[in-house]
């Protein structure tokens, strides 16, 4: 039986049967039963269980080489040896840039690996579309070897006794090779090598193994520190492995090699430009700068990287904004930065001045020096109060006393002229003040966007929301750039060369499925779609079931708000009913009214206390569960936090909370997305497909898993990461979802226990439709390539072990998404796009731009009214449904038109969509716990029991799995929409 997609992962044609217990990439080998009973193969079915072979595929018919040299493509007879069933998993650390070595990692033939493309891409469309893509070609000489070393930096004079080596930064680890090379540019030539910064050199010439002493000085006033740098060997990374992989003639990708290449491709930019994570930002000039506020600016950049496509190596790039701190005076900045600041009321704003400027690099500027300072603090007294001891050139015991004044007079023959306001101290071992006055920011300092006023988050937002037309010239602008990756000649140097003009691709344009809404006569009808951007809306419509609300209440918290925001109450309400009604859905008047203050949502306690009174009272006098709580607040407030983890947690009540200005409003569109959420989390069904979903139209029922991890701010270190899965509860119209939220250590990306997560949703569904999911689809959100083996080989390994335990044999399709990518989508012209310029809703992309021989595609299943639109990107990585591209591109875009909270296709498959929103839901939890430990929360007496359960230890959160159980009446239903 051909078992299309499996392939070997060995680094060259392992074809020959004589590996140890089967040569294949061991997709039946990694787990203890593939197949179901009775024959129920993994891509199909037969009769008898049989021994399943793989073919090697041949190359994409898009696919050309990178370079002319001759490609031996490789055969479509060959055959790998049977695929044993019983193999212990065995994984393999992908190799590090930032290790002291990097070597070439063998992978063994247990290693499992994503799908082979199982077509030549989808034929399926409307309409075919001409578009340009980000990616660049990059050519590249097979027979070039790069040569990479290992540089160890130290200083020639070892530290105090004691006291451990001080680390030595990254820019000055940077001048030191700077140095290192103008010393010796014979044997060490600058543009033919490219340093990570840290701890490798990737050169295109041999380096001299040896030990080196430099010496440098960061300025005419500084003293030369020398430094030893000892330059070893570590690998010779040959170009030609990266060809044949790209050719299809290995399977093993050369992570190493593309690392090593990335790192050239980035050493022009790092060297011109200022680098904040992965995004570079020219800034002398900038490219694209717009003033935000005083003393902030945005500033204009790009992120790149290199990628293994079907057309060969392409470099992508796509724009990027942030905003910065102004390169100007510290006392400039502060007066232009704080509003009314005034030097000569200095103590008013010491506390704001210090929170400002806390962290901060200068340069000083009384000595010529390129010195970089951080701001640890302000100093207690003002300058002119200010002494410390100093040595003189004799060494006199003890040292003398010296005013801040007098030091500065006599070393520098500067006066200070602002001796009333503290000066800045830069912390360190020895006395290090200095005036404000003689101190400038560095520039390329990020300022967080969070801290921006209004009007500034709003043109730094327009700045990112940038036209499909606009960011594709500036994306050309950017490449062209002598600060660009293509910039410095350093590329030429490796062999390499990169086409700046885009890849032009041929795109599809997918038809949108049939909808069935309700009417209000209850009856299902079908609905017709707007043909340029899929919307839809309710006007003469219904939800396809709307649930009859009977059993309601609303929770005020305006009561002591200014009288232009409080809840108009009556009209309110009277608006929402009205709404319903046009809807053809009954909703009563609401059973329970309370009034409450904004203040009490930062009280844990009383908060408890309030939602369980609701809750008793409105059960004693309806007999029922109460259907919902509609909480109306002033404003946005952190307390929203804590009214969503004790209502789903600990009470049991499904909330809608909406802002009183909405409400009052009372804007048609607001009550009609208001009335779909609400359907949504009380058990309603808003829109579905008239046709089952593609490839599954016989009587097996079909659950779709979607799978996410929230982790923690980078600044954070503690905190752990939130684990979300949801999975559909009904066929065939699946497009309702149960969640399942638990936390795991600090930024650990694997989902532990995920078998079990999962099958406590299959037994949900068997409980709710009297059988289990015959088939599997699962969505996997948030992992890059690099972690495709941890998916395959430890979460769905520990999937199938846990059905197995339980005697349950799904077959089971595993599918990445992926958005933060930076590929973009632009039509080739006015016609072949939507009138927004973007592409249309249901454009696909699975030629040219897509890995060479895997299963994966780019899907813009959205209308972008805003900005480009950024496709999904979808990678199959297993596969037993047999899957054609046309089937799984149809499924998935289908699919994006069942989300709840809209009338439109939403950019992400909602499975996907759903299991963000609840593990974010998840991280609200751990954060409204943290706000009732700290020492600011308010905390009243109370005997509530709920209350009291409160008290708990700050580590204890992220192991207690209780802690994020969610309530029975809440679990199992779509509370987080």
């Amino acid at each position: 039986m051909d078992q299309r997609g499996f392939r070997n992962s060995t680094g060259g044609n392992s074809h020959n049967g004589n590996s140890n217990g089967g040569g294949g990439r061991g997709r039946g080998r990694e787990f203890q039963q593939q197949s179901s009973p009775g024959g129920r193969g993994g891509r199909g079915f037969t009769q008898q269980p049989q021994n399943r072979w793989q073919q090697r595929p041949n190359p994409p018919s898009s696919f050309t080489p990178s370079t002319p040299a001759p490609i031996t493509k490789p055969n479509p007879n060959n055959r790998q040896p049977p695929v044993q069933t019983h193999p212990q998993v065995q994984t393999h650390p992908l190799p590090d840039i930032g290790a002291l070595k990097i070597k070439e990692q063998p992978v063994e033939n247990t290693t499992i690996g994503p799908m082979f493309r199982p077509d030549k891409g989808g034929t399926v469309s409307i309409r075919d579309c001409r578009l340009r893509v980000n990616h660049f070609p990059v050519a590249f000489n097979p027979q070039s070897i790069i040569m990479h070393y290992d540089v160890d930096v130290k200083a020639s004079v070892p530290p105090r006794k004691g006291l451990p080596p001080k680390k030595i930064s990254k820019s000055d680890l940077s001048m030191i090779r700077d140095k290192l090379c103008a010393d010796h540019p014979q044997i060490l030539p600058l543009l033919k090598t490219s340093y990570d910064g840290e701890k490798n050199i990737f050169s295109s010439v041999p380096l001299p193994e040896e030990t080196f002493t430099v010496e440098v000085s960061k300025g005419e006033d500084e003293r030369a520190v020398s430094y030893t740098v000892t330059i070893t060997l570590v690998n010779k990374l040959e170009l030609r492995k990266l060809r044949d992989y790209l050719s299809g003639n290995v399977y093993s990708i050369p992570r190493d090699i593309l690392q090593g290449m990335d790192l050239v491709v980035k050493e022009n930019p790092a060297r011109r430009t200022v680098s904040l994570g992965r995004c570079f930002f020219p800034t002398n000039p900038p490219l694209i700068q717009r003033d935000l506020e005083p003393g902030i600016i945005a500033i204009g950049g790009f992120q790149h990287s290199l990628k293994t496509t079907a057309q060969g190596l392409a470099l992508c790039l796509d724009y990027s904004v942030l905003s910065f701190r102004k390169k100007m005076s510290v006392l400039d900045f502060l007066h232009d930065h704080i509003r009314g600041f005034n030097l000569a009321e200095f103590r008013k704003y010491k506390k704001f001045v210090e929170e400002v400027l806390l962290g901060l690099k200068v340069n000083v500027t009384h000595r010529r020096t390129k010195q970089k300072y951080t701001i640890a603090k302000l100093t207690d007294k003002d300058t002119r109060h200010i002494t410390f001891p100093i040595l003189d050139q004799e060494g006199q015991t003890p040292p003398r006393s010296t005013s801040l004044l007098a030091y500065f007079k006599d070393k520098h023959n500067y006066d200070i002229q602002h001796k009333d306001i503290p000066a800045l101290d830069f912390g360190g071992n020895k006395t290090n003040f200095v005036p404000m006055e003689l101190c400038v920011l560095v520039e390329g300092q990020r300022f967080p966007k969070e801290y921006l006023d209004k009007n500034a988050a709003k043109n730094l937002k327009n700045m990112c929301l940038a036209s499909p037309r606009d960011r594709e010239s500036t994306i050309q602008m950017m490449m062209k750039s002598s600060d660009g990756p293509c910039g410095g000649g350093i590329l030429q140097n490796f062999g390499m060369n990169v086409n700046t003009s885009m890849t032009n691709v041929t795109g599809r344009v997918i038809g949108p499925p049939m909808l069935k809404l309700g009417d209000p006569r209850g009856k299902s009808t079908p609905m017709k779609l707007d043909p340029e951007k899929c919307h839809w809306n309710l006007v003469g419509k219904s939800m396809v079931e709307g649930k009859a609300v009977e059993c309601w209440g609303i929770l005020d918290f305006t009561s002591d708000a200014p009288n232009w925001c409080k809840l108009r109450g009556n009209q309110f309400v009277n608006n929402l009913m009205d709404k319903y009604r046009k809807l053809g859905i009954v909703m009563n008047e609401p059973v329970w009214h309370e009034y409450s203050a904004m203040w009490k949502l930062g009280d844990y306690n009383l908060l408890c206390e309030l939602l369980e009174k609701i809750n008793e009272k409105v059960q004693k006098k309806c007999r029922r569960r109460l259907q919902f709580l509609l909480c109306v607040m002033a404003n946005k407030d952190p307390g929203y936090k804590s009214l969503k983890w004790i209502a789903e947690t600990k009470v049991g009540i499904v909330t809608q909370c909406c802002l009183s200005g909405n409400a009052n409003e009372g804007k048609d569109q607001y009550l009609t997305n208001l009335a779909l959420k609400i359907n949504a989390k009380i058990g309603g069904s808003n829109v579905e497909l008239i046709n089952r979903l593609p490839h599954f139209e016989d009587e097996s029922h079909v659950m779709f898993i979607g799978a996410d991890v929230n982790h923690p701010g980078s600044r954070d270190t503690n905190s752990p990461s939130i684990v979300a899965v949801v999975a559909t509860t009904n066929w065939p119209a699946a497009n309702r979802y149960a969640a399942r939220v638990c936390a795991q250590e600090h930024c650990t990306e694997k989902i532990l226990n995920f078998g079990e997560i999962c099958l406590d949703l299959v037994r949900h569904y068997e409980k709710l439709n009297k059988v289990r999911p015959q088939k599997i689809v699962i969505f996997r959100d948030g992992v890059s390539e690099s972690q495709f083996h941890m998916v395959l080989g430890e979460e769905l390994k520990d999937l199938k072990t846990v059905f197995q335990h339980s005697n349950y044999f799904p077959t089971i399709t595993l599918i990445v998404a992926q958005k933060r990518h930076q590929t973009r989508l632009f039509p080739a012209g006015v016609r072949e796009g939507a009138p927004s310029g973007n592409v249309f809703p249901g454009t696909v992309v699975d030629t040219k731009v897509v890995h060479p021989f895997e299963f994966d595609f780019y899907l813009c299943s959205h209308y972008g009214s805003l900005g480009t639109s950024k496709p999904t990107h979808y990678h199959v990585l297993w596969d037993e449904h047999r899957f054609t591209s046309d089937n799984l591109q149809k499924l998935i875009y289908d699919m994006c038109f069942t989300f709840a909270r809209c009338t439109k296709p939403v950019s992400l498959v909602p499975p996907v969509y759903y299991a963000d929103l609840a593990a974010y839901r998840g991280r609200l939890y751990y954060e409204a716990k943290m706000s009732t430990q700290s020492p600011y929360s308010t905390v009243s007496s109370s005997s509530s029991p709920l209350a009291s359960s409160s008290i708990s230890s700050t580590a204890s959160i992220s192991n207690d799995p209780g802690f994020y159980k969610l309530h029975p009446d809440t679990e199992n239903g779509m509370f987080f929409v």
